[in-house]
Order: C-alpha cells, then structure tokens, then sequence
C-alpha cells in the first residue's frame, strides 16, 4: 500500500516540501515545451487556431485519471488518501467565469505564467503581478463575499454517482471523449490553419487505441460481484453516519477516559511533533500505514477513537478501518480542538456561565487532561499499556508490563513484609511517611512541596505511570492515590487485590532491592481542588444538593464507640463504611466489589449523580477509599475529601456532633 502526504497528515514535512518542489519544477518544464510559455499560442485556443491548451489538458486529466484508477484497482492506493476537491458549484461558477475572462484577454493563468516569467515574458511577469494585487483584494472583501465563498457548496460529488452510471464505465466513456477531443482538436487546427501534426500520423491512432484499451483493462480489475460488495460495504457505511454512528463527543470520551473504561483505544492521528507536544491523556501515535495491523487485537472489540486537529483525517481513517471489517471505530467530534474548548477551556473563559456541577465536572476533567504524560515512542505498539492505564488494574495487566520503562510499581506494605517479598523492582513506601502534623491537626495530608521531596527520593518522574501495590488494608493505595492527585498526577493505578492476590497466583517476586537515581520531580501547583476543610463542611451542612458521608463503621458513626474527642456524626451525615466497597477473599486479597455493583449501592444513598459529595472518616484515610470509589469508578463529579476528618471535626467544640446513643446534638 503506497501512502500520501496527505493520508499521513504530513503534507508540512520538509520531504513532502521537496518533493513539490521537484514536481513543480516538473510541472514547468512540462509546459514550457507544451509551448505554454507563449501568450500567443496559448490564446490560439480561442480562436481555433493552436489547440495544445485543449490537447495538453485532456492528456493530463486522462494520466491522471487511468493512473489513479489502476493504482486503486491493484491495491497499491485508496481513494480515502487522496485530497477530493469539494464541488461548491457557486464559488465554481464564478471563478470560473472570471479566471476564463482573465485568460481570453492575458492568455495565462498561474502556472503558465510562471512558465513564460521563466522564458523572459514581460507580460507573465505583469500578469503574475496583477494575480498577486487579486489575492490581497480578495483577502480584503473577504466578509463581503464569504456567502459566495461557500454557496453551493455540496461536498465531495463523484460524476459517475450523480449521472448514475458504474465508475469503470464513465472512466471509460470520458476516455473516449478525450480521444474524440484530441481528433477534432486536429481536425479544427487544419481547417484554421491548412496544417495538422498528428491528424494524418499513425501516432494519433496507437495513441487513441492504447487509452482505449487501458481504459477497458479497468473492468478486469474489477469484476461485478466486487463493485456490488462495495456498493453494500458503503451503503452500510453511510448508514452509520446517518444514524450518528461514527463519532463520539468529547465530553463522553473525557468522562469514560477519566473511569478508566477497559478496551477503550484513544488514537492521535497528528504528527509525531504536535502529539510529542500535547495528546490526550491516554492516547498513543499510531502511523496510519500501521493501524489496522496496531489495533487487530481491539477489532470489534471495545471502541476505538480516532482523532486530529479536525475531522477530515479521522474520517477517512475510519471509513477505511469500517471497510476493512472494523465496526467499532469512531472519530472524535471537532477533534483535538473541539476537545479543548469543550472540555478543558476553563469555566471562566467560557462565553456562557456554567452552573456549579458543570464547573466542578470541566474543573475535573482539567485535573486529569493536563497533566504532563510519558509520550509513547513513535511506532512501539506497547503504547496503550503505558499511557493508556486504567484506575484499577488486575494482576495480569502488571505482569504484561513489568520492566516497562516508564512503569513503577510501589508497594505499601509493611517494611518487614516488603523486605521478605515482593514484586521485582517495586520501590517501597510507608504510606504513613505522606502525613504529618499539619495546622495543629495530626495525620494530615503533607503539601505538595513536601510530596515532591518523596517522590525526588523515590527516583519518580511526572511522566511515570505508578501501580499502587497495598497488603490486606486497600485503601493503603487510594491514600496513596490522594497525594499523586494533590500533585496533578493522575496517571497512576490501584492494583485490585494487592499482593496477596499477585502470591496466590504464582506471579514473580524477589526480596532484591532496586536500583533508584534520585529526580528532581516537580508537581503541578494548584491542583488539589478535591480537598476541604472544616468551613466548606460546616457550609455544606443541610444545604440542598449536598450530600455528606461518613465512612467509619457504624458503631462509631452511632456514638456507641469513640476513639477521638467526642463520639457520634455531623447532623445529615449519611453513614456507609468503607468497607462496604470491598470483598475480601480467603487469602486476604481486597478487591473492589464490581462496579455495576457500587453503582446501585451509591445510588440508593446520592439521589443525583450533580450532588456536592463531601466524603470523610477519622482522618482521611479510608474515605481516600470512598473518595477513589465515587470519582473513578463511579465517575461521580463533584467529590471532595475532608481529610482532617473526625480527629478536627470533634475537636472543634463549636461545631455540632449528633450522639446517636444520646439521641441528642452534643455541642460540647
């Protein structure tokens, strides 16, 4: 298969630049001796008296046509590579009548009178001149005609569709039409000027036979039941875009991005540059020569996105994939900038106002999106494991990758534990050393310089992907997960079921202590819009559209037990323990219950999934759980985290406690 420039969107590329340079330099040498660097004989054509305009013309569209033709019969190119030219029949109309009322006085047109400047033409040179002073006019009465710019315009039309007629059949008719063309072109010179070049000369008829022949030779390359398998194949097709079938809007992909949807193929279609430079968080490069052989395993299978700067190469890029069996294919809605404005333009800069939910939904969406990711190498296929990981990941999705650059797995584990066994290379992180005193309350988050300096000592990099490994107590890793966020990083993952569940089944493992350079890792600054403190709780108290929940189990959230300076709950608080979220097995590996399951669980509890969610327990670390819980898996939007949680809440005497116990409001 040959690709385009333009099917690989690097029309831009110095070799795509070269190479119009050299055909340009082609094209000119052509015409000039076609005669085309003579004004005279250029205007001959109007007079019938020099027909090389008419001949050189029809010679051109025949190459062009019979050429693309049998490239497209023999496989080697697909129509979808080539630019189609629009049919904007008022725009058409009119230009057409000017550039032909331009040529019957000036005898040139651009190219030709770049041929004849080059030949010495002082004529070319004024004409050239006076099509460069057209473009700035046309530049600056622009607004004035811009409805004429697309009037009529009915996209990409083929002949032989609308007359109705087989494309082999029309090629071959036009082809025919060409040939009586260059006859009565010699025809017409004679009679005007008593001589023909070629009327009389055995070349004229080889050369009218053999564009006969190769015309009809194009019915051999494709026989009936083809051309009707392709007819079904596109009739399928158009169905889909008529049925709205074919695209995804960018805040559904945002939104199944962020849940970490498995079998979910994001491809950036751009340059390798402009995607080095930015992508979509969870995207990967894939040359287009190299997609239907990158994503066979994905065929029917999930959903694959395409995206580019706009639409036009996803959509061919989809048509092509949709013809070669892949029905599960969809471009992205106004692609990479549509996703920009639409998902990560900050809801200041909006021209309408958003209501809370949305902005707390677009502020989420930019937590996750603009991120700094690890770019996958151009052309290494392992791309989706690395930049494409998902919030929970399974035991076997790590073993697939280990020893991946760019992965790093920290256990959280006890040291003695860690210190027997554990996966190779995982770094070792006491999940405790991530809080300390903070503002008088004990067992707070630390703040991002603080987190920076931990994650510089553990060798981390913003661009890694980090797997959060926990022993029996899960929400160890969403603890975890509550300090990369603080930092902006997002392109981390729990692993469901811990290191229990990777012994129990065989996976490798070494008491080997790595090997860790120390980085300078620098975390994004004000990213941390998820966490609260007790004047945002204390406000959200029986305030419509809010909901609080509180985690502990249910004999501390009652009063009946305590362990902190008064005992029972926040007035409305709804009680749902955490351990509510997870199943553990027989060999103490914690899994999270399936999400089908947790969504029908929190749903019974949050009446509207827009609901402010303030989420705590005693100090913030198993309502790291819930909070992990309702914003990944969930996709829940507007989640926050109160991390001081009941060691400040019931500390504070003037805040209200409810003593289930007491059956009264303790404001002691």
């Amino acid at each position: 298969m040959i690709n385009t420039f333009y099917s690989l969107d690097t029309l831009g590329a110095p070799l795509a630049g070269f190479l119009s340079l050299v055909i340009g330099f082609g094209f000119g040498f052509a015409l000039e001796r076609a005669g085309f660097s003579s004004s005279r004989r250029l205007a001959g054509v109007f007079y019938f008296t020099d027909m090389s305009v008419v001949k050189v013309m029809f010679s051109a569209l025949i190459t062009a046509l019979l050429g693309l033709s049998y490239m497209i019969g023999f496989g080697w190119i697909q129509l979808d590579q080539i630019y189609l030219m629009p049919s904007i029949y008022g725009a058409q109309i009119a230009g057409g009548l000017l550039f032909g009322v331009g040529f019957a006085m000036g005898a040139w047109c651009p190219g030709t009178a770049v041929a004849g400047l080059a030949a010495g033409r002082i004529d070319a040179l004024v004409f050239l001149l006076g099509a460069v002073g057209g473009s700035i006019l046309f530049n600056e009465i622009f607004p004035a005609i811009s409805s004429l710019y697309t009037a009529g315009n009915c996209g990409v039309q083929m002949i032989y569709d609308i007359v109705g007629m087989p494309r082999n059949l029309f090629i071959f008719a036009f082809t025919l039409a060409a040939v009586a063309a260059f006859w009565f072109s010699e025809w017409v010179e004679k009679a005007r000027t008593g001589h023909s070049q070629y009327l009389s000369s055995p070349f004229l008829k080889a050369f009218s036979l053999a564009l006969a022949v190769l015309a009809g030779g194009l019915f051999m390359l494709n026989p009936a039941d083809r051309a009707n398998a392709t007819v079904a194949d596109e009739k399928a097709l158009m169905q889909k875009v008529e049925q709205a079938q074919d695209h995804i809007e960018p805040e559904e992909l945002a939104d199944r991005l962020m849940s970490g949807e498995p079998d979910l193929v994001v491809i950036d279609l751009r340059p390798a540059e402009e995607f080095n430079a930015f992508h979509i968080r969870g995207a990967i490069k894939v040359p287009l020569t190299q997609l239907p052989a990158t994503l066979q395993s994905y065929k029917n299978k999930g959903v694959i996105v395409l995206y580019s700067n706009g639409m036009t190469h996803p959509a061919q890029a989809r048509d092509s994939l949709q013809r070669q069996g892949f029905d599960n294919v969809y471009m992205l809605t106004d692609g990479l900038k549509g996703f920009r404005d639409r998902c990560l333009k900050p809801a200041s800069l909006r021209a309408e106002p958003l209501t809370a939910s949305d902005t707390a939904r677009v502020n989420a969406w930019r937590a996750f999106f603009t991120v700094p990711a690890s770019a996958p190498k151009i052309g290494v296929h392992t791309a989706p494991s690395t930049s494409s990981v998902p919030q929970v990941v399974e035991t076997d999705w790590l073993v697939a990758r280990l020893g991946t650059p760019g992965i790093k797995v920290i256990d959280l584990r006890p040291q003695p534990e860690y210190n027997a066994s554990h996966i190779p290379n995982a770094l070792s992180l006491n999940v405790e050393s991530l809080r300390g005193n903070i503002g008088g309350v004990p067992s707070i988050l630390l703040p991002s310089p603080m987190l920076s300096a931990q994650f510089s000592l553990l060798g981390l990099q913003p661009s890694d992907t980090v797997v959060l490994v926990s022993g029996d107590k899960l929400y160890d890793t969403t603890l975890a997960g509550m300090a990369f966020e603080r930092l902006g990083h997002m392109n981390y993952a729990v692993m469901n079921g811990g290191y229990a569940k990777w012994v129990q089944e065989n996976h490798p493992s070494n008491a080997a202590l790595p090997v860790v350079s120390e980085s300078k890792y620098q975390g994004r600054k004000d990213t941390d819009e998820f966490t609260v403190d007790f004047r945002a709780v204390s406000a959200a108290l029986g305030k419509s559209g809010s909901v609080i929940i509180d985690v502990r189990p249910p004999e501390f959230y009652t009063g009946k037990k305590s362990d902190e300076a008064r005992a029972g709950h926040m007035p409305g608080a709804i009680n749902r323990a955490f351990s509510e979220d997870v199943i553990t097995s027989s060999g103490k590996a914690v899994t999270f219950k399936p999400t089908d399951v947790l969504a029908s669980e929190y749903g019974r509890i949050i009446p509207s999934k827009d609901m402010e969610i303030i989420v705590h327990c005693r100090t913030g670390h198993q309502a790291s759980q819930t909070f992990f819980v309702l914003k990944h898996l969930l996709g829940y939007p507007n989640v926050r985290w109160y991390d001081a949680g009941w060691t400040e809440w019931s500390a504070r005497s003037e805040l209200p406690v409810v003593n289930d116990t007491k059956g009264e409001k303790d404001k002691k």
